[in-house]
Protein backbone atom coordinates (compact mmCIF):
# COMPACT_ATOMS: atom_id res chain seq x y z
CA UNK A 1 0.00 0.00 0.00
CA UNK A 2 1.69 3.08 -1.18
CA UNK A 3 1.71 5.92 1.35
CA UNK A 4 -1.24 8.21 -0.46
CA UNK A 5 -3.07 4.80 -0.03
CA UNK A 6 -2.89 4.81 3.80
CA UNK A 7 -3.64 8.35 4.39
CA UNK A 8 -6.69 7.91 2.51
CA UNK A 9 -7.49 4.35 4.59
CA UNK A 10 -6.56 6.59 7.90
CA UNK A 11 -8.72 9.62 7.13
CA UNK A 12 -11.66 7.64 6.20
CA UNK A 13 -11.60 5.68 8.77
CA UNK A 14 -11.05 8.65 11.22
CA UNK A 15 -14.42 9.70 9.81
CA UNK A 16 -16.13 6.81 10.13
CA UNK A 17 -15.05 6.82 13.98
CA UNK A 18 -15.46 10.74 14.69
CA UNK A 19 -19.48 10.30 13.58
CA UNK A 20 -19.59 7.17 16.07
CA UNK A 21 -18.20 8.60 19.06
CA UNK A 22 -19.61 12.06 18.39
CA UNK A 23 -23.18 11.10 17.61
CA UNK A 24 -23.87 7.53 19.09
CA UNK A 25 -21.60 7.66 22.07
CA UNK A 26 -20.31 11.10 23.89
CA UNK A 27 -23.59 12.81 23.89
CA UNK A 28 -24.41 9.94 26.28
CA UNK A 29 -22.01 10.76 28.82
CA UNK A 30 -24.04 11.73 31.71
CA UNK A 31 -26.13 8.33 31.18
CA UNK A 32 -23.22 6.29 31.41
CA UNK A 33 -21.88 8.25 34.40
CA UNK A 34 -25.20 7.26 35.92
CA UNK A 35 -25.15 3.97 35.14
CA UNK A 36 -20.82 3.78 35.45
CA UNK A 37 -20.79 1.65 32.45
CA UNK A 38 -21.42 2.12 28.93
CA UNK A 39 -24.37 1.02 26.59
CA UNK A 40 -23.30 -2.72 26.26
CA UNK A 41 -24.92 -2.52 22.73
CA UNK A 42 -22.64 -0.14 21.84
CA UNK A 43 -19.73 -2.23 21.68
CA UNK A 44 -21.85 -4.53 19.20
CA UNK A 45 -22.34 -1.56 16.93
CA UNK A 46 -18.32 -0.66 17.21
CA UNK A 47 -18.11 -4.61 15.98
CA UNK A 48 -20.51 -3.62 13.12
CA UNK A 49 -18.84 -0.67 12.22
CA UNK A 50 -15.73 -2.63 11.56
CA UNK A 51 -14.06 -0.25 14.88
CA UNK A 52 -13.26 -3.59 16.73
CA UNK A 53 -9.62 -5.26 16.69
CA UNK A 54 -8.49 -2.96 13.29
CA UNK A 55 -5.28 -3.91 14.16
CA UNK A 56 -6.04 -7.74 13.91
CA UNK A 57 -5.21 -9.57 10.61
CA UNK A 58 -8.68 -10.09 8.92
CA UNK A 59 -8.30 -14.33 8.74
CA UNK A 60 -9.10 -13.47 12.71
CA UNK A 61 -12.09 -11.14 11.74
CA UNK A 62 -10.29 -7.94 12.42
CA UNK A 63 -9.84 -4.92 10.47
CA UNK A 64 -6.32 -6.10 8.41
CA UNK A 65 -4.35 -2.52 9.59
CA UNK A 66 -1.64 -2.07 11.83
CA UNK A 67 -1.29 -0.04 15.08
CA UNK A 68 -1.50 3.42 12.99
CA UNK A 69 -5.06 2.71 12.33
CA UNK A 70 -5.67 1.76 16.34
CA UNK A 71 -4.03 5.13 16.86
CA UNK A 72 -6.22 7.14 14.28
CA UNK A 73 -9.13 5.67 16.17
CA UNK A 74 -8.15 6.40 19.89
CA UNK A 75 -7.38 10.01 18.34
CA UNK A 76 -11.04 10.66 17.57
CA UNK A 77 -12.16 8.46 20.01
CA UNK A 78 -10.72 11.22 22.29
CA UNK A 79 -11.05 14.27 20.63
CA UNK A 80 -14.76 13.29 20.73
CA UNK A 81 -14.92 13.95 24.45
CA UNK A 82 -15.38 9.60 24.97
CA UNK A 83 -13.87 7.97 27.72
CA UNK A 84 -16.68 5.32 28.52
CA UNK A 85 -15.96 3.00 25.89
CA UNK A 86 -12.30 1.73 26.34
CA UNK A 87 -11.48 0.02 22.84
CA UNK A 88 -8.18 0.62 23.62
CA UNK A 89 -7.53 -1.97 26.45
CA UNK A 90 -10.19 -4.26 24.07
CA UNK A 91 -8.55 -4.21 20.88
CA UNK A 92 -5.18 -2.44 21.62
CA UNK A 93 -4.35 -4.41 24.55
CA UNK A 94 -6.49 -7.69 25.21
CA UNK A 95 -6.83 -8.75 21.43
CA UNK A 96 -2.74 -8.13 20.97
CA UNK A 97 -2.04 -10.50 24.07
CA UNK A 98 -4.09 -13.37 22.16
CA UNK A 99 -3.00 -12.67 18.47
CA UNK A 100 0.41 -12.81 19.81
CA UNK A 101 0.26 -16.12 22.48
CA UNK A 102 -2.26 -17.87 21.63
CA UNK A 103 -2.45 -21.42 19.64
CA UNK A 104 -3.90 -21.03 15.95
CA UNK A 105 -6.95 -22.76 17.74
CA UNK A 106 -7.51 -20.29 20.41
CA UNK A 107 -6.99 -17.05 18.12
CA UNK A 108 -9.61 -18.55 15.83
CA UNK A 109 -12.64 -19.29 18.71
CA UNK A 110 -11.58 -15.61 20.78
CA UNK A 111 -10.32 -12.98 17.94
CA UNK A 112 -13.35 -13.18 16.12
CA UNK A 113 -15.76 -12.30 18.54
CA UNK A 114 -13.81 -9.57 20.04
CA UNK A 115 -13.92 -8.12 16.65
CA UNK A 116 -17.82 -8.44 16.33
CA UNK A 117 -18.57 -7.00 19.62
CA UNK A 118 -19.89 -10.20 20.99
CA UNK A 119 -17.08 -10.19 23.72
CA UNK A 120 -15.81 -7.47 25.38
CA UNK A 121 -12.24 -7.90 26.13
CA UNK A 122 -10.40 -7.41 29.82
CA UNK A 123 -7.22 -8.30 31.18
CA UNK A 124 -7.08 -8.97 34.62
CA UNK A 125 -3.45 -7.69 36.14
CA UNK A 126 -3.70 -5.21 39.06
CA UNK A 127 -4.60 -6.51 42.30
CA UNK A 128 -5.45 -4.94 45.92
CA UNK A 129 -2.00 -5.03 47.39
CA UNK A 130 0.27 -5.27 44.04
CA UNK A 131 -0.25 -1.96 42.05
CA UNK A 132 2.81 -1.71 39.75
CA UNK A 133 4.23 -4.87 41.44
CA UNK A 134 3.25 -7.62 38.96
CA UNK A 135 5.56 -10.18 40.03
CA UNK A 136 4.11 -10.56 43.40
CA UNK A 137 0.84 -11.04 42.57
CA UNK A 138 -1.35 -13.68 45.08
CA UNK A 139 -4.33 -14.80 42.64
CA UNK A 140 -3.15 -18.50 42.22
CA UNK A 141 -4.46 -20.75 39.02
CA UNK A 142 -3.87 -24.28 40.81
CA UNK A 143 -4.18 -27.57 38.31
CA UNK A 144 -7.02 -30.03 38.67
CA UNK A 145 -6.88 -32.75 36.19
CA UNK A 146 -7.67 -30.96 32.66
CA UNK A 147 -8.68 -27.49 34.31
CA UNK A 148 -7.25 -24.71 36.52
CA UNK A 149 -9.04 -23.74 39.91
CA UNK A 150 -8.32 -19.95 40.08
CA UNK A 151 -8.79 -18.22 43.61
CA UNK A 152 -7.98 -14.55 44.17
CA UNK A 153 -8.97 -10.84 43.41
CA UNK A 154 -8.51 -8.27 41.07
CA UNK A 155 -9.23 -4.31 41.30
CA UNK A 156 -9.42 -1.28 38.93
CA UNK A 157 -10.39 -4.06 35.99
CA UNK A 158 -10.94 -1.26 33.15
CA UNK A 159 -14.33 -3.56 31.39
CA UNK A 160 -14.60 -5.31 34.30
CA UNK A 161 -18.65 -5.08 34.45
CA UNK A 162 -19.12 -5.77 30.97
CA UNK A 163 -16.46 -8.10 29.98
CA UNK A 164 -17.15 -11.58 28.39
CA UNK A 165 -13.15 -12.67 27.83
CA UNK A 166 -10.52 -12.26 30.46
CA UNK A 167 -7.64 -12.40 30.76
CA UNK A 168 -6.33 -13.39 34.40
CA UNK A 169 -2.48 -13.20 35.51
CA UNK A 170 -1.99 -15.69 37.81
CA UNK A 171 0.64 -17.64 39.61
CA UNK A 172 0.54 -20.90 38.56
CA UNK A 173 3.68 -21.87 40.93
CA UNK A 174 3.07 -19.34 44.07
CA UNK A 175 6.96 -20.48 44.66
CA UNK A 176 8.30 -19.43 41.51
CA UNK A 177 7.86 -15.61 42.20
CA UNK A 178 7.93 -14.14 38.58
CA UNK A 179 8.81 -16.97 37.21
CA UNK A 180 5.67 -18.58 38.54
CA UNK A 181 3.03 -16.19 36.48
CA UNK A 182 0.79 -17.73 33.83
CA UNK A 183 -1.91 -16.29 32.07
CA UNK A 184 -5.13 -17.70 31.45
CA UNK A 185 -7.84 -16.82 29.49
CA UNK A 186 -11.58 -17.12 30.69
CA UNK A 187 -14.95 -16.53 29.27
CA UNK A 188 -17.04 -15.33 31.72
CA UNK A 189 -20.47 -14.35 32.53
CA UNK A 190 -22.44 -13.19 35.49
CA UNK A 191 -23.97 -16.68 35.44
CA UNK A 192 -19.77 -18.35 35.55
CA UNK A 193 -19.49 -20.03 39.17
CA UNK A 194 -16.55 -18.76 40.67
CA UNK A 195 -16.86 -15.66 39.02
CA UNK A 196 -18.03 -12.87 40.49
CA UNK A 197 -17.84 -9.08 39.46
CA UNK A 198 -17.16 -6.70 42.53
CA UNK A 199 -18.56 -3.09 42.50
CA UNK A 200 -18.52 -0.78 39.46
CA UNK A 201 -15.83 1.73 41.43
CA UNK A 202 -16.52 5.29 42.03
CA UNK A 203 -13.59 7.54 40.28
CA UNK A 204 -12.84 11.29 40.33
CA UNK A 205 -13.20 10.70 36.77
CA UNK A 206 -14.03 8.45 33.69
CA UNK A 207 -17.37 7.85 35.34
CA UNK A 208 -18.98 6.66 32.46
CA UNK A 209 -16.40 3.69 31.84
CA UNK A 210 -16.68 0.33 33.88
CA UNK A 211 -13.62 -0.24 36.10
CA UNK A 212 -14.59 -2.73 38.39
CA UNK A 213 -13.65 -5.35 41.05
CA UNK A 214 -13.54 -9.60 40.37
CA UNK A 215 -13.11 -12.08 42.36
CA UNK A 216 -12.26 -16.01 41.43
CA UNK A 217 -13.21 -18.32 44.36
CA UNK A 218 -12.58 -21.76 42.59
CA UNK A 219 -13.34 -20.46 39.09
CA UNK A 220 -12.43 -23.74 36.93
CA UNK A 221 -10.98 -22.95 33.12
CA UNK A 222 -9.84 -25.44 31.00
CA UNK A 223 -5.83 -25.45 31.26
CA UNK A 224 -5.73 -25.73 27.25
CA UNK A 225 -6.82 -21.57 27.86
CA UNK A 226 -2.84 -21.27 29.41
CA UNK A 227 -1.43 -18.19 26.92
CA UNK A 228 1.72 -19.67 25.76
CA UNK A 229 3.12 -22.91 25.10
CA UNK A 230 4.09 -23.54 28.84
CA UNK A 231 3.61 -22.35 32.27
CA UNK A 232 5.37 -19.45 34.01
CA UNK A 233 5.78 -17.24 31.05
CA UNK A 234 2.94 -14.65 31.72
CA UNK A 235 5.34 -12.08 33.49
CA UNK A 236 7.32 -12.10 30.41
CA UNK A 237 4.24 -11.66 28.26
CA UNK A 238 3.45 -8.88 29.75
CA UNK A 239 6.78 -6.78 30.01
CA UNK A 240 6.65 -7.39 26.02
CA UNK A 241 3.21 -6.17 25.97
CA UNK A 242 3.42 -2.97 28.10
CA UNK A 243 5.29 -0.78 25.43
CA UNK A 244 2.49 -1.14 23.28
CA UNK A 245 0.31 0.15 26.40
CA UNK A 246 2.24 2.84 27.36
CA UNK A 247 2.52 4.44 23.93
CA UNK A 248 -1.39 4.47 23.54
CA UNK A 249 -1.22 6.67 26.90
CA UNK A 250 0.77 8.74 25.14
CA UNK A 251 -1.11 8.69 22.02
CA UNK A 252 -4.43 9.72 24.00
CA UNK A 253 -2.59 12.29 26.29
CA UNK A 254 -1.71 14.01 22.49
CA UNK A 255 -5.06 13.90 21.36
CA UNK A 256 -6.30 15.77 24.77
CA UNK A 257 -3.51 18.63 24.81
CA UNK A 258 -4.63 19.07 21.39
CA UNK A 259 -8.11 18.70 22.27
CA UNK A 260 -7.91 21.16 25.25
CA UNK A 261 -5.90 23.64 23.65
CA UNK A 262 -8.56 23.91 20.77
CA UNK A 263 -11.60 24.25 22.85
CA UNK A 264 -9.70 27.18 24.87
CA UNK A 265 -8.93 29.02 22.11
CA UNK A 266 -12.60 29.11 21.03
CA UNK A 267 -13.47 29.64 24.46
CA UNK A 268 -11.48 32.95 24.80
CA UNK A 269 -12.33 34.22 21.59
CA UNK A 270 -15.84 34.15 22.22
CA UNK A 271 -15.38 35.13 26.06
CA UNK A 272 -16.03 38.75 26.78
CA UNK A 273 -14.05 40.64 30.03
CA UNK A 274 -13.88 44.26 30.18
CA UNK A 275 -14.73 45.03 27.17
CA UNK A 276 -12.35 42.75 24.41
CA UNK A 277 -12.07 39.37 24.06
CA UNK A 278 -10.01 37.10 26.48
CA UNK A 279 -8.07 36.19 23.69
CA UNK A 280 -7.18 39.87 23.14
CA UNK A 281 -5.32 39.91 26.58
CA UNK A 282 -1.56 39.22 26.59
CA UNK A 283 -1.85 36.90 29.42
CA UNK A 284 -3.93 34.46 27.12
CA UNK A 285 -2.02 34.91 24.41
CA UNK A 286 1.29 33.64 26.15
CA UNK A 287 -0.67 31.02 28.21
CA UNK A 288 -1.59 29.61 24.63
CA UNK A 289 0.99 30.20 22.81
CA UNK A 290 2.80 28.13 25.45
CA UNK A 291 -0.06 25.27 25.97
CA UNK A 292 0.13 25.15 21.99
CA UNK A 293 3.60 24.39 21.82
CA UNK A 294 3.71 22.05 24.31
CA UNK A 295 0.64 20.17 22.27
CA UNK A 296 2.66 20.19 19.33
CA UNK A 297 5.53 18.82 20.78
CA UNK A 298 3.75 16.38 22.90
CA UNK A 299 2.24 15.15 19.24
CA UNK A 300 5.89 15.06 17.56
CA UNK A 301 6.87 13.03 19.93
CA UNK A 302 4.25 10.60 19.92
CA UNK A 303 4.00 10.58 16.25
CA UNK A 304 7.67 9.75 16.08
CA UNK A 305 7.30 6.62 18.86
CA UNK A 306 4.03 5.45 16.77
CA UNK A 307 6.41 5.34 13.80
CA UNK A 308 9.18 3.95 15.96
CA UNK A 309 6.72 1.26 16.83
CA UNK A 310 5.15 0.01 13.37
CA UNK A 311 8.81 -0.64 12.29
CA UNK A 312 9.73 -2.44 15.39
CA UNK A 313 12.37 -0.10 17.14
CA UNK A 314 10.03 0.94 19.91
CA UNK A 315 11.88 0.31 22.97
CA UNK A 316 11.16 -0.15 26.73
CA UNK A 317 13.30 2.84 27.65
CA UNK A 318 11.94 4.89 24.50
CA UNK A 319 8.03 3.85 25.68
CA UNK A 320 8.28 4.35 29.10
CA UNK A 321 9.84 7.92 28.56
CA UNK A 322 6.19 8.57 26.14
CA UNK A 323 3.72 7.38 28.67
CA UNK A 324 5.49 9.41 31.66
CA UNK A 325 6.53 12.63 29.57
CA UNK A 326 2.88 12.70 27.99
CA UNK A 327 0.71 11.93 30.50
CA UNK A 328 2.58 15.09 32.71
CA UNK A 329 2.22 17.43 29.90
CA UNK A 330 -1.46 16.56 29.36
CA UNK A 331 -2.14 17.30 33.03
CA UNK A 332 -0.40 20.89 32.86
CA UNK A 333 -1.82 21.54 29.40
CA UNK A 334 -5.59 20.68 30.78
CA UNK A 335 -4.89 22.91 34.37
CA UNK A 336 -3.79 25.92 32.11
CA UNK A 337 -6.46 26.20 29.43
CA UNK A 338 -8.87 25.37 32.57
CA UNK A 339 -7.76 28.43 34.32
CA UNK A 340 -8.62 30.26 31.19
CA UNK A 341 -12.14 29.14 31.02
CA UNK A 342 -12.61 30.97 34.68
CA UNK A 343 -15.57 29.30 36.83
CA UNK A 344 -16.98 27.62 33.83
CA UNK A 345 -13.94 25.42 33.57
CA UNK A 346 -15.42 24.00 37.27
CA UNK A 347 -18.59 22.98 35.56
CA UNK A 348 -18.96 19.30 34.19
CA UNK A 349 -20.91 20.93 31.59
CA UNK A 350 -17.53 22.30 29.92
CA UNK A 351 -15.38 19.49 28.17
CA UNK A 352 -12.38 20.81 29.92
CA UNK A 353 -13.67 20.16 33.13
CA UNK A 354 -13.95 16.32 32.52
CA UNK A 355 -10.97 16.35 30.51
CA UNK A 356 -9.41 17.58 33.94
CA UNK A 357 -10.58 14.68 35.73
CA UNK A 358 -10.08 12.42 33.43
CA UNK A 359 -7.22 12.80 32.32
CA UNK A 360 -5.59 12.36 35.96
CA UNK A 361 -4.92 8.32 35.41
CA UNK A 362 -2.63 8.70 33.06
CA UNK A 363 0.28 9.31 35.23
CA UNK A 364 -0.77 6.19 37.16
CA UNK A 365 -2.15 3.83 34.60
CA UNK A 366 0.67 1.46 32.74
CA UNK A 367 3.15 1.45 35.60
CA UNK A 368 3.01 4.81 37.49
CA UNK A 369 5.19 7.81 36.45
CA UNK A 370 7.86 7.09 39.01
CA UNK A 371 7.92 3.67 38.24
CA UNK A 372 8.74 4.64 34.65
CA UNK A 373 11.25 7.12 35.77
CA UNK A 374 12.89 4.38 37.80
CA UNK A 375 12.69 2.64 34.56
CA UNK A 376 14.47 4.99 32.26
CA UNK A 377 16.93 5.31 34.24
CA UNK A 378 18.18 1.53 34.71
CA UNK A 379 19.35 2.31 30.23
CA UNK A 380 21.04 5.04 31.77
Amino acid sequence: MSDSDLTAELNELRALAREFFSKEVAPRWEEFAENGAPDRKLWNRAGDLGLLNISIPAEYGGGGGTFAHEAALMDEQAKAGDTSMNISVHSGIVAHYIHAYASEEQKQRWLPKLASGEFVGAIAMTEPGTGSDLQNIKTKAIKEGDEYVISGAKTFITNGALCDLLIIAAKTDPSLGAAGVSLIVAEVSNETPGFERGRKLKKIGLKGQDTSELFFDGLRVPTANLLGPEEGKGFIQLMQQLPQERLIVGILAAAACEMAVEQTIEYTKNRQMFGKTLFAMQNTKFELAEVATIAHVVRTFVDDSVAKHLRGELDVKTAAMVKYWTSDQQMIVVDRCLQLHGGYGYMEEYPIARMFVDGRIGRILAGSNEVMKDLIARFL
